[in-house]
């Protein structure tokens, strides 16, 4: 069964809210404001890619943001999980699979070449999850210049 659904407006102060639990565990830097615009801008813009919540009990528990891009590697357009959390009292109930599920039905009704996705290593359980699905690890290194 999938729980996840297409992200509108009204889910707009629930998904910062679980950005700002995300980005806490993991020690990121978060803009409240910026966030929200760039959760706005990939609700309103399908050419940017796709962002679903997860509902659990009619709660959102959950978000997941796939991004479009392009490759020359992969020969067409190509795609980022760019975020996916879970709520910490609702892992561990196939939410993750859900969702990967989710981003891979989206870029497939896409014509996506290859789906991408970086995890922090002491994320161990998303990792087994991201494993589970298909990912594989390249041995490179993702490297990253804000600007």
């Amino acid at each position: 069964m999938n729980r996840f659904r297409t992200a509108c407006e009204a889910d707009l102060d629930a998904i910062v809210g679980l950005m700002r639990r995300y980005y806490a565990e993991d020690a990121y830097a978060f803009a409240e404001d910026e966030a929200r615009q760039a959760a706005l801008a990939l609700i309103h813009d399908e050419r940017l890619g796709r962002l679903w919540v997860a509902e659990v009990e009619g709660r959102v528990v959950g978000y997941l943001a796939v991004t479009l891009g392009f490759s020359l590697e992969y020969r067409g357009v190509d795609a980022f999980v760019d975020e996916l959390y879970i709520a910490e009292g609702s892992r561990g109930r196939g939410l993750g699979t859900d969702a990967l599920a989710t981003a891979e039905r989206y870029c497939r009704s896409r014509g996506v070449k290859a789906i991408h996705l970086e995890v922090e290593r002491h994320r161990t359980a998303a990792l087994a999850i991201y494993r589970r699905a298909g990912f594989e690890d390249h041995d490179r290194y993702l490297l990253s210049k804000r600007l």
